[in-house]
Formats: structure tokens, C-alpha cells, sequence
């Protein structure tokens, strides 16, 4: 578990962060609210590091912005290194929805792939309007328990040991029915 000040540090590098890519573009908050259709005073807040952004929200900005969550997450630390230790691998909890990410193997300039440990409680649900990047290669491997997904309208039940891989252009929505917590992998290639 990261102790108070690094969250907080985090926290404040994802709102800089969040901040340079809208300025960066040369958009204002009302246009970034109407590409992520979330309130202009919520993007204000969440730039201003006032405000954590929800796993469905900084969804919605990484859509806008053309970036994975991981991406985005990476961006706001130092380069990282070809060997991620599990104590120094980014981990960020949505408590809002019960959901835990663990980034196992972060995105590294030259490759496009990247590992993500996922874990819901039950019930959590996360979904997500549109892809970071559309035609995002996806393969989910479920560690532990069961996970509905549905991509691009179609629901699958994944259950201990299965896998589902797809490319992503649209919706999609993760829930762990439970009664158990699920636990995933997600590995994600860059068209």
C-alpha cells in the first residue's frame, strides 16, 4: 500500500498531467467537457488536484485524451524500468467502485504492450463509453473467481482460468457478480 504523501504526490502528478494534455491541445474546460461529458466544474476540480477522478471518469478523459489508463499512469511517474519489482509497481484503488489496478508491466517507449492486474469486489462494475485508442488488441486472463465482460454490446462470463481477447472499438463494462472478489489479468497491445 502507498502511504499518504505518495498518494497525495500522485494525486497532484496526475492533475499536472491531466492539465498540460487539454492545455497542450488548446482546449478549453467546455470543450473537454463535452468530449468526456463530464461537468466543467469536475474537470476544473480534478485539474486542480481537488478532486481524485473515478475509474469511469479518468476513463472517459484517457478516451479524449487517445491514451490506455496505464499510459496516462505511467506518464506521470519517472521512465520505468525493464525490471518493475511488485513494491514499485503503481497501484491505484477507486474505492467509489471497489476496484483495484496494479500496473505489472507498465507502457514503455519502443514497445506496445503493457500487463494490468485488475481486481473487483463483488458487485463492482466499471464501465467505459468509448476505447482509449480504438482497435486496442485486449487478452483477459481471470486469476480468480468470476467477471462479466461485455465488449462492443456482447456479454461473456469468464469464470477461474479463462480467457477472452478481442480488439476493442466501442463499450465496454467489467462486473464481478460475485459472491467472491475477482482478480484478472489484462494485456493490452497498441495497434
Amino acid at each position: 500500500m502507498r502511504d499518504e504523501t505518495e498518494a497525495e504526490s500522485a494525486d497532484s502528478r496526475l492533475a499536472d498531467r491531466l492539465a498540460s494534455l487539454r492545455a497542450e491541445r488548446g482546449w478549453s474546460l467546455d470543450e473537454l467537457s463535452g468530449l468526456t461529458g463530464l461537468s466543467r466544474s469536475t474537470l476544473s476540480r480534478v485539474e486542480r488536484g481537488e478532486l481524485s477522478p473515478t475509474a469511469a471518469s479518468l476513463g472517459r478523459l484517457c478516451a479524449a485524451y487517445g491514451r490506455t489508463m496505464s499510459r496516462l499512469l505511467t506518464e506521470i511517474e519517472s521512465e520505468p524500468p525493464a525490471h518493475v519489482p511488485a513494491g514499485s509497481q503503481a497501484v491505484w484503488y477507486d474505492a467509489s467502485v471497489g476496484f483495484t489496478r496494479r500496473s505489472v508491466s507498465p507502457p514503455h517507449p519502443g514497445l506496445r504492450g503493457e500487463v494490468v492486474e485488475g481486481t473487483l469486489d463483488p458487485g463492482a462494475a466499471i464501465s467505459y463509453d468509448n476505447p482509449p485508442v480504438p482497435g486496442v488488441e485486449q487478452h483477459i486472463w481471470v486469476r480468480e473467481g468470476t467477471v462479466e465482460i461485455t465488449v462492443d454490446g456482447t456479454a461473456h462470463t469468464l469464470e477461474t482460468g479463462d480467457c477472452l481477447r478481442f480488439r476493442l472499438d466501442g463499450a465496454s463494462r467489467f462486473h464481478c457478480p460475485g459472491p467472491d472478489r475477482t482478480r484478472y489479468v489484462l494485456m493490452i497491445v497498441m495497434p
